[in-house]
């Protein structure tokens, strides 16, 4: 209850105690306060979404790792949540969230963004990268940047890219060239590029989310997918289809990205702590990576998938001359592919 008039102070404090206990009042009163000063505002709690099924995912895990380090840097002020197992819907929905600003962050592989950046389409072609170390050297560079930078007049802030690995055709059967490619049904991620990198080795490309792979892998609706290892672990399609084919043909990173509407809404030192926990997180997420790929690779063995490595990559490499054609078509992509051949 508090007391009447002008004055405002709460009754408990309007009346200190008498003489002999006012030295103690006065250093609880004191403590208290200290206390109260030292307890950071409710923590500003921003959600990400990733379509993962496992908590462990190293995706899902480097979000949380970036949330730890954006909790302590920012004193509590800022943590991130993030939703995996498609709980906020696919990519695509996502990212229709994202740019209105009804989702803070996400995740998601840059394939979902090439018809929304054109720049995004350069680290998804195919056989571009020679090695994970030149993957890795051309994203931290001012290449990588450039290409972060290129979705923001879409309404999203490019934070960090993340392995995935080496995407590679899996199947009831060994996917040694194009010939054995040849009229298979592949599941291929909702994007024109990759149906365009199927079609040109002869096989039928089958858009659809990633969470309908399983099933349709299950009941033959498709024949095959393609996607990296600990992909084709977790989602568990080794139990429909047990030939893991080598091919290797892209490098296609993951981005992470937040909402300009709520990216706008930071101050300067609040968008660098952002910026820096992302970044920081980029080592956390490839040692994770690294460790998970060769995990999983181990655990499919074993559980009797069959892993294809004499593969014929010039031949599909000689095949995707068209792609290129079709979609490496302005001066600008043209640019930025020569610059990511020559990064030594």
């Amino acid at each position: 209850m508090h007391s009447t008039g002008t004055d405002r102070r709460p009754a408990l404090l309007a009346t200190p105690p008498s003489t002999p206990l006012k030295r103690l009042w006065r250093g609880g009163l004191t403590l208290a306060l200290a206390c109260t000063a030292a307890m950071p505002a409710l923590a500003v709690e921003f959600r990400s979404a990733d379509v993962h099924n496992s908590d462990d995912y190293p995706t899902v895990a480097a979000v949380r790792h970036m949330s730890d380090l954006l909790a302590q840097r920012s004193g509590g002020k800022y943590k991130i949540k993030v939703f995996n197992k498609s709980a906020l819907g696919t990519e695509k929905e996502t990212l229709d969230q994202l740019k209105i600003g009804a989702l803070e962050m996400n995740r998601v592989n840059i394939s979902s963004l090439n018809s929304l950046c054109p720049k995004s389409l350069v680290p998804t072609m195919p056989f571009l990268f020679h090695s994970v170390s030149h993957m890795r050297k051309v994203l931290d560079g001012p290449v990588g940047e450039e290409i972060l930078k290129g979705c923001e007049s879409q309404g999203m802030i490019g934070l960090a890219f993340y392995d995935s690995g080496s995407r590679s055709i899996y199947a009831k059967k060994p996917v040694r060239s194009p010939a054995d490619a040849k009229g298979l049904k592949i599941r291929v991620q909702q994007s024109e590029l990759w149906v365009a990198i199927v079609s040109a080795i002869g096989a039928n490309a089958t858009p659809m989310p990633t969470s309908e792979i399983y099933t349709a892998l299950k009941t033959g609706l498709i024949d095959a997918a393609e996607n990296n290892i600990p992909s084709y672990a977790g989602f568990k399609h080794y139990e429909a289809v047990k030939v893991f084919s080598l091919t290797e043909h892209s490098m296609a990173p993951e981005v992470l990205l937040m909402s300009k509407l709520v990216w706008d809404k930071l101050s300067k030192a609040d968008q660098d702590l952002f910026r820096a926990a992302a970044r920081d997180s980029v080592a956390f997420q490839r040692k994770k990576w690294d460790d998970q790929e060769a995990k999983d690779r181990d655990m499919v063995v074993k559980a009797g998938s069959q892993i294809v490595t004499d593969v014929d990559k010039a031949a599909f490499k000689a095949a995707m001359s068209p792609v290129y054609a079709r979609f490496i078509n302005t001066p600008d992509l043209q640019r930025l592919v020569k610059a990511v051949q020559d990064t030594q």
